[in-house]
């Protein structure tokens, strides 16, 4: 089954250039660009590709607006959204999580991870960097007014919950985990969905708060 890939970026060189990485990559066929947010949304509800690429800073309507605009319908079915940006500012990872996306990748990023990117994307699953996780944790770390969950807040879960919880916070997508683990993709995928509803939260990012709250992972931590 191909994967159908929307660009959104204002600048046309950009464009270009994923499209032609995207276009040579087996499986995936770009089906559209957008210039802005504004068209991004108008050709997602047109053109129903299963994966967006979004810039974030593009004239009117930003990245992140179309974000949420595009996924406010929360069909089951509907698009994942993949941010791209030269910018790895903390703010526009949380905002971006926030709006239901469910990537985060930085432009400078290899052109296989780009494409493995947005298989796991398309897949069903989540994937920050580990970069931008790192940054994520370490934005939390300093955070004062954040208050720190007991480590019995996670006695719910079994003994390979709780490491598979640690790699997740560590920026693991389920495809890795299932590698480091010797367990099969869909194995992990329902280990994190079951770590998902036994902790009540909403998403991955989640996910990497509470192990750090916890004390289960710590920053700089193996």
């Amino acid at each position: 089954m191909t994967i159908k890939v929307l660009i959104a970026d204002d600048q046309a060189l950009v464009r270009a250039g994923f499209r032609v990485l995207v276009d040579a990559a087996d499986g995936l066929e770009v089906v559209g660009e957008a210039e802005d947010g504004e068209s991004a949304v108008a050709m997602t509800a047109l053109l129903s590709p299963d994966v967006v690429l979004m810039d974030v800073r593009m004239p009117g309507t930003d990245g992140l607006e179309a974000t949420r605009r595009i996924l406010d319908e929360k069909r089951e079915d509907g698009p994942r959204v993949l941010v791209l940006t030269t910018f790895d500012a903390d703010d526009y990872v949380y905002q971006a999580l926030r709006a239901g996306a469910s990537g985060f990748l930085l432009k400078d990023t290899e052109p296989d991870q780009l494409i493995e990117a947005i298989r796991v994307i398309a897949q069903g699953d989540a994937l920050i960097a580990p970069s931008i996780t790192r940054r994520l944790v370490r934005e939390f770390a300093s955070r004062p007014s954040i208050s720190r969950l007991n480590p019995t807040a996670l006695h719910v879960l079994t003994e390979r919950e709780r490491e598979i919880l640690g790699l997740v916070a560590h920026g693991l997508s389920n495809g890795e985990i299932a590698e480091k683990l010797f367990i099969s993709p869909m194995t992990a995928k329902t280990h994190v969905s079951r770590i998902l509803t036994k902790l009540a939260a909403r998403d991955r990012a989640q996910l990497v708060v509470i192990a750090y709250e916890s004390g289960l992972v710590t920053p700089g931590g193996a």
